[in-house]
């Protein structure tokens, strides 16, 4: 099952500070609004999502159809087609994609220890 390209969404409290934070560590923004209360941020092909006042607590998030550069990839398995097989191993989904569309689309699971984690497909 390949997923996309693999991020961890943050939920900060100030996102100057975790911004600054992250860079000191050697991250540079890659993407995102911080005027939105949101940023991507890379350290080689490591991604960390900076989202302030938006999610309750910090998200596994996975990018079918994306590279870790953000970037197109000509081959990948549709969420659709993801949230079908999940159904079939009984995987429990908080939020579902809707399965009459195309293109872009999301679904939410959580792992047995109530970890979230986001499915988000951009194209």
């Amino acid at each position: 099952m390949k997923l996309g390209a693999f991020s961890v969404s943050l939920t900060v409290r100030d996102i100057n500070k975790s911004k600054a934070f992250y860079e000191n560590l050697g991250f540079q923004v890659f993407g995102g609004d911080i005027t939105q209360n949101w940023l991507i941020l890379k350290n080689e092909n490591s991604i960390i999502g900076l989202f302030q006042g938006m999610f309750e607590k910090n998200i596994l998030t996975f990018n079918p159809g994306w590279n870790e550069n953000a970037e197109n990839l000509e081959s990948f398995t549709d969420i659709r087609e993801l949230q079908k097989q999940l159904k079939e191993k009984e995987i429990k989904f908080l939020t579902e994609a809707d399965e009459t569309t195309e293109g872009p689309a999301s679904f939410i699971i959580e792992d047995p220890d109530g970890n979230t984690i986001l499915l988000d497909q951009h194209r």
